[in-house]
C-alpha cells in the first residue's frame, strides 16, 4: 500500500509540470506575435535596410 501511495504522489508531482495550460499557450503566442511584429518593423526600417544592403554588397564583392 505504501508503494502505491508513493507512486501516486510521484505521478501527481510529475503531472503538475507536464505542460502549458491554455492560458499559458495564449500568452506565449501573443508574446511571439508581438516580438515578430517588432522584429519586422526593425528589419524593414530604412536604416537597417541600407545597412543590410551594404553588408550584402560588401560580402559579394
Amino acid at each position: 500500500m505504501n508503494q502505491l501511495v508513493a507512486a501516486f504522489r510521484r505521478l501527481r508531482t510529475e503531472a503538475a509540470d507536464a505542460g502549458m495550460s491554455t492560458a499559458e499557450y495564449a500568452v506565449g503566442t501573443l508574446a511571439a506575435v508581438a516580438f515578430a511584429g517588432l522584429l519586422f518593423k526593425v528589419v524593414t526600417s530604412p536604416g537597417v535596410q541600407t545597412a543590410l544592403s551594404g553588408l550584402i554588397t560588401k560580402a559579394l564583392k
